[in-house]
């Protein structure tokens, strides 16, 4: 992949080149020996007009493979230029769960000429899908799958494996089930090399396996493949009837999607799941704006202090010098916490009955953070502010106050950025939500309250 992109775009314009040439023939050539998902980034690259011819150059299959790598623009404008012949020839060579993909993404109009011209049996399957809710296990199964019956030899198997192989996903794990489909078990291929022809599943099949239903949530999905290291997970029904398979594949987009979504939480931005390049100006400034004009207005907070406190700040104009000092290392202080404390929760590694030892935790980590903050601190304002820049308005007492708020700040925001996201998570939010522009906010106004209160101790007004 790293090769790739190192000469990707050399590609591009060597592709080109051979477009404006009319030399398809050593086109075709230069597309073959890539990955079905290189040869859709450069078709991604490439102007509109040219997608479709390079698209009709490439063998079918590798052609299917390519279509399903594309972003959901070029797959509606590929769908619009398919003759019927063609939409059918592409169909016929996708899996059920790309089918399905690609429909959710199309308008409704492109979906109804995609089931118009789909197998009658591959129609039916997608509508089945369909109707399961969006982030759910349902939505992101296939159903198609080898299965077997606890009764059938090893012999049976393979010939079974072998009629169906290229209908399916994946053969490298086969379910095992009863007449009415309830799931017993599982055998992978190693398994059925390593028994004799005679051997029946029942005797050698796996009854300890992981399935999830079909309306849980794909995180906890893909939770589950991280967590024990599985390359497929049978989806079942509320009876434990086999009804799909989830493989590896879809899991890693799930948890891309997943990271994506929390890293634009934590950043105060509303998820998006378009490319960002491929977000107008409109729709990124729709997904930035509640969250800033939320946090500017939850800020009033902040400037109702420094407002009430303005005669303290107007007899010893040096402290407002250090409010961004403050501000800033409470807010870091404050993300630390919160984004240790999130990859935890969604790790599995801490649960809510874990909160005291978090706390106990990020007081003791705090402790020591500000102690070490506040010394360099003081250190700073009487060796650089005071002598080196020539600042008598910058008395130890001063310094003081600084360093003193400056333990209490730091204390006081990791200790929030670890209770918030666990609570959240306590009562069904997402953590990332309460991430760092959130305790940000809190801490600033924490900050400012502690500040002016050591400044009216301790220094003379």
């Amino acid at each position: 992949m790293a090769d790739f992109e190192s000469r990707r775009e050399k590609m591009v314009h060597i592709v080109e080149d051979l477009l404006k040439r009319k030399q398809y023939a050593q086109l075709r050539g230069s597309l073959l020996p890539l990955e079905p998902v290189d040869i859709a980034q450069l078709m991604d690259d490439l102007s509109g007009e040219s997608i479709p011819l390079v698209f009709r150059l490439l063998p079918k299959e590798t052609a299917a493979e390519v279509f399903v790598e594309l972003n959901p623009e070029h797959q509606e404008q590929l769908i619009r230029s398919f003759s019927n012949t063609e939409l059918k020839e592409v169909l016929d060579e996708l899996y059920l769960d790309d089918a399905v993909d690609i429909v959710e993404e199309m308008p409704a109009n492109v979906v109804r000429r995609i089931l118009a011209h789909s197998e009658p049996e591959m129609r039916k399957s997608i509508n089945e899908i369909l109707k399961y809710p969006e982030d759910s296990a349902g939505s992101l199964m296939t159903t198609e799958y080898i299965d077997l019956k606890r009764d059938m030899t090893v012999e049976d198997c393979f010939k079974r494996i072998r009629r169906n192989a290229s209908d399916v996903e994946t053969i490298n794990v086969c379910y095992v089930v009863e007449k009415s489909r309830k799931l017993l078990g599982y055998v992978t291929i190693r398994d059925l090399f390593l028994a004799s022809y005679e051997d029946e599943i029942g005797e050698i099949m796996d009854t300890n396996l992981l399935s999830v239903t079909t309306l849980e949530d794909q995180e906890t999905v893909a939770q589950r493949f991280s967590r024990y290291d599985l390359m497929a997970m049978p989806v079942v029904d509320t009876e434990n009837r086999l009804v799909g398979i989830i493989t590896a594949d879809d899991v890693m987009d799930v948890m891309q999607e997943e990271a994506t979504e929390d890293i634009e939480k934590m950043a105060a931005i509303l998820p998006t799941d378009k490319p960002y390049l491929r977000t107008g100006v409109l729709e990124t400034w729709k997904s930035r704006f509640p969250w800033l004009l939320l946090l500017m207005l939850s800020a009033t907070f902040s400037s109702i202090i420094i407002t009430k406190f303005e005669s303290a700040l107007s007899a010893c104009m040096i402290l407002t010098s250090y409010i961004t000092i403050l501000s800033g290392t409470g807010g870091n202080s404050g993300s630390q916490a919160s984004v240790a404390i999130i990859r935890a929760l969604s790790l599995h590694e801490i649960r809510f009955s874990d909160l005291p030892r978090v706390i106990w935790k990020e007081c003791r980590v705090a402790i020591v953070c500000g102690v070490a903050l506040a010394a360099a601190n003081f250190l700073k304002m009487m060796l650089i502010d005071r002598l080196l820049f020539n600042n008598p308005a910058v008395t130890p007492l001063v310094a003081l106050v600084v360093s003193l708020t400056l333990i209490c700040t730091v204390i006081c925001a990791k200790t929030i950025g670890a209770i918030l996201p666990v609570l959240a998570d306590k009562v069904g939010l997402d953590p990332a939500v309460l991430a760092s522009p959130l305790i940000t906010t809190i801490v600033d106004a924490l900050s400012l309250l502690i500040y002016f209160g050591f400044a009216l101790a301790l220094i003379p007004m």
